[in-house]
Formats: structure tokens, sequence, C-alpha cells
């Protein structure tokens, strides 16, 4: 069996910004599996982007702010200070996994399958096992379409304000979406979001006990705290890549790329172009972040950043505030294997 041609890995930052904006000339269409909206091309995802976005509007999530804020403080009112502490399992994952259910409006029972499921997607992606990520796929459907049929069941009319309720109201073309598509939207929102909202957090715990000079200024001047979540996760992605194929055969950088060929989008290394970004892996208090490419660009930049940056500041305000100082813990933490990004574990002792 001839196998396939790896993929044009894409590093340089003008050359990933090219591909981001000319979606006519590299397409997000990478899979036989439909992925709404982010695996679709204009005209389709022009009508399902502006669905997606109505969930993220402004006053939506300043409502939604004080339900992470509590989520996260009951985390850390319960640690221990002066104990090592394994902040991947004692914060970073299950505060992930609350916020996404909470968003989406799902019970607590859902969280413990959504935890196993997500740990057996990473494993299956690790081994490359096509098969199995296929059967976990069926599963998270199954899962997705538990919660659509207790609401069909308890709320027949569907008058229920919650995301999930909300979305099952949606149409498009004079339809309501159908199993499939809400599955979509819903993984982006569950799923697809926990390893990398945990892996971020883990990123930001570990940068900063490490670097204490700028944990000790955030302490000081909390109104910096977005900004610092954007140029940590600048220097330290937390997502690995993202794939597109050429629509039509083009020019890219010095290269001719040709239709049908395959790109891997490199965040980290076009966050770190040395030529954009000058002392790459440094960390800078004013460097300017308007081509910062941790949440995308173009018209498929990342939907739910506004999220995500809620969910990312609260967390950071919250462990600043239950703590007087983080460090690095004695045992030893471990990095997570590819595809994952950030820590497996993280050791820290808080004071």
């Amino acid at each position: 069996m001839k196998k396939s041609s790896p993929d044009r890995e894409v590093r340089e930052h003008h050359e990933l910004l090219r591909v981001l904006n000319r979606h006519d000339l590299f397409s997000n269409v990478v899979s036989l599996h439909p992925a709404v909206p982010n695996g679709m091309d204009p005209p389709q995802h022009t009508a399902y982007r502006q669905i997606i976005d109505g969930y993220f509007e402004t006053s939506r999530l300043n409502e939604f702010e004080a339900t992470c804020r509590v989520l996260a403080q009951r985390y850390w009112t319960e640690l221990l200070i002066d104990q090592p502490l394994e902040i991947m399992e004692s914060f970073a994952r299950p505060y992930a996994l609350d916020a996404q259910c909470a968003f989406v409006g799902w019970p607590d029972s859902t969280k413990a399958p959504l935890q196993r499921w997500l740990a057996q997607n990473q494993e299956a992606s690790r081994q490359q096992d096509r098969e199995r990520l296929q059967q976990l796929a069926a599963e998270l459907g199954n899962l997705v379409e538990a919660q659509l049929e207790a609401r069909r069941r308890l709320d027949p009319d569907l008058r229920g304000s919650d995301v999930t309720t909300r979305l099952m109201r949606e149409t498009i073309d004079g339809r309501h979406l159908d199993h499939s598509e809400i599955t979509s939207i819903l993984r982006n929102w569950t799923v697809g979001e926990l390893a990398t909202m945990a892996s971020s957090v883990g990123i930001l715990t570990g940068f900063l006990a490490q670097q204490r000079t700028v944990q000790s200024r955030l302490r000081k001047h909390p109104e910096e705290i977005p900004y610092a979540i954007d140029e940590i996760l600048r220097i330290n992605a937390p997502l690995r890549s993202n794939r597109r194929v050429v629509a039509r055969t083009t020019t890219l950088g010095r290269h001719i790329v040709s239709k049908g060929e395959r790109l891997s989008l490199l965040w980290g290394a076009a966050n770190q172009d040395e030529k954009v970004f000058p002392n790459p892996t440094r960390f800078e208090h004013c460097r300017d972040q308007s081509q910062n490419l941790l949440y995308g660009a173009g018209i498929h930049v990342c939907p739910g950043a506004s999220l995500a940056r809620l969910e990312l500041r609260v967390a950071l305000e919250v462990m600043l505030e239950k703590t007087k100082e983080i460090t690095l813990g004695e045992s030893q933490s471990e990095s997570s294997q590819a595809p994952a990004t950030g820590w497996s574990t993280l050791w820290v002792r808080l004071a």
C-alpha cells in the first residue's frame, strides 16, 4: 500500500498568516467527517459561523464569569498550602471540565464519562489508531444524543436557556440543526476545548512558578494578567498544530505547493518567529500582541477565544488571590507527549 506523503510544515509567521488569510487557496476541509464550522469553507462556513458567534457575545460571557469564579475558588479553597501539589489533576483538568460543562449546560453526571473519553482519545491519537478513534467518535455521539434526548423528554418545547437546548432550536437553510451538526459543535465546545484549556492552565502555572519576577509583578498589578496570559501562551503553545489542504496550486514562501497537498500549521514555531517577535522566548511586559497567533487569524479565528480568555483570566486571578507564592515542587514533573502540549504532571508548592 502506498504511504501518504507527510504534511508540509508551515513554520514562518508570514507564511502561516498567508494560509490563514487566503481560505480560497488553503482549505479547512481536511477530514471526511464534517466539523462545524472550523472544518468548512465559505459559503458553508459563513452561515454556521454566524450561528456560533452568537454564543460568545460579551453580555453572555459577562454573566458566565461569575460561574467560572465560583468554580475556581472552590478548588483553591480546598488545596493545601505548604504541601506538594500536582496541579494538573488537582486544578487544571477538573477546572477545565467543570467550566466547559457549565458553559454548555451539562450535568455533573457527564463529567466522568467526558474525562474518560478525553484520556482514551488522546491515547488513540498518540498511537494513531484510526479504528479506535472512529469508535470513540461514535461513543461521543451517543453521549451527546443522551443529552439531547433528556432535553426532549423533560422540555418537549425546548424552551430552556442552556446552550445545548438553544442549539437544538437553531435553524439553517430553513431547517433545524441535525444531530451530527450539534454533535460536532458540542464536541468542539467540550472535549475539543478541555485538553487545550487544561494544558493552558498548566503552562501558565508552571511559567509563573519558574519566573518568580513575573509572578510577583502580576500579584502587584493584576490588571496585567490578560496580557501576560497571551504572552506566556505565545511562548509556550497550548496547541501544537492544525491542518489545511491546498485548494489550488499556488506559492507559499519560496515554494510551489500543489493542489491536494496537506499542510501542518505549527503555531508555536510561528509565534516564536524572531522576525516578528524579537527575543521570542523571553517574556516581555509590553510586547505588541497584535501578531500573536494564539487563537489563529482570518475567518477561522477561534470563535471561543473570548471564552477561553475569560476562563484563563479567572483561573489565574483566583490562583494569585489564594496564594502568596507558587514555586516548583521537589517531585519530578513530566511534559505531555505529542500531540498534547504542556505538562502531563506538574508539581508545585504553595505558600
